[in-house]
């Protein structure tokens, strides 16, 4: 396990990998190293065979804010954005062929790839303090983490169209209504994890058969979606409207 002060903590018992995004100061954003340890973790993860699920959450208020953007110190070279696009690919791919149970318990708000990220999951848990957002209108970006094809799936076009168009901001029961969550539980009592817990008392086999099928009729096409998703997002981080719509956020107040 990482020490305290690690942006990403990571733990196995009873079959669970819980991994912690543990930067609360910032919001819990996730900066391109946060990712790279992300992927990495998924990856060996699903190799390791005393593991079972992986489980996805955050300390402090946030789930996650989103990635970690500084604009004003950011290098806008090709080169630049194309590694760092690479490297967003390589972790949605990773979300995408994880073989095990994948989890995500969000505590609060999440925003952007922290959001479109969930249609990825197996099983979503939500605090009832949580909330759902994805600004890519407002940020002259565009929908990621193969929303474009799980939102319409999960929520119905309409409300899709309400969260990837408009900047629609959900409510954690409003979340559980549309079926983007399982269960809403009390932000102070962590109920969900007894509920997790029983996992080491199932059939591994069964379970790992069951989600092999589950995947297998969609996972071509994930891996599809993502690399055109990546591709149009490499074109819009070369737009001038990305730069002075993000300029613009940055000055507002109130960004989330």
């Amino acid at each position: 396990m990482a020490d305290g002060s690690s942006t990403i903590l990571s733990t196995l018992e009873n079959q669970i990998q819980k991994v912690v995004i543990n930067r609360p100061t910032k919001n819990n954003a996730l900066s391109l190293s946060m990712y790279k340890e992300l992927t990495m973790l998924l990856n060996e993860s699903g190799k390791n065979n005393k593991v079972l699920m992986f489980v996805l959450t955050a300390t402090g208020n946030f789930f996650s804010s989103g990635n970690d953007i500084d604009i004003t110190s950011m290098e806008f070279s090709h080169d630049n954005l194309q590694n760092a696009n690479l490297t967003f690919k390589e972790f949605v791919d990773a979300l995408i062929m994880y073989p095990k149970l994948l989890v995500a318990i969000v505590n609060g708000p999440a925003i952007g790839i922290a959001c479109t990220m969930l249609g990825l999951f197996d099983m979503v848990y939500a605090s009832d303090k949580a909330y759902f957002r994805t600004p890519f209108s407002s940020l002259g970006l565009i929908a990621e983490g193969c929303s474009t094809y799980t939102f319409p799936r999960l929520l119905g076009s309409s409300k899709a169209g309400d969260m990837l168009y408009m900047g629609y901001k959900m409510s954690a029961h409003e979340a559980k209504q549309y079926g983007l969550v399982s269960e809403v539980y009390n932000h102070n009592v962590l109920e969900v994890w007894d509920y997790l817990n029983q996992v080491s008392k199932l059939s591994s086999e069964s379970i790992m058969a069951t989600k092999g099928l589950v995947v297998k009729w969609k996972r071509e096409t994930l891996l599809e979606v993502n690399a055109e998703e990546t591709k149009e997002l490499l074109k819009r981080w070369e737009s001038p409207d990305l730069l002075e719509r993000f300029l613009t956020f940055l000055t507002r107040k109130n960004k989330l």
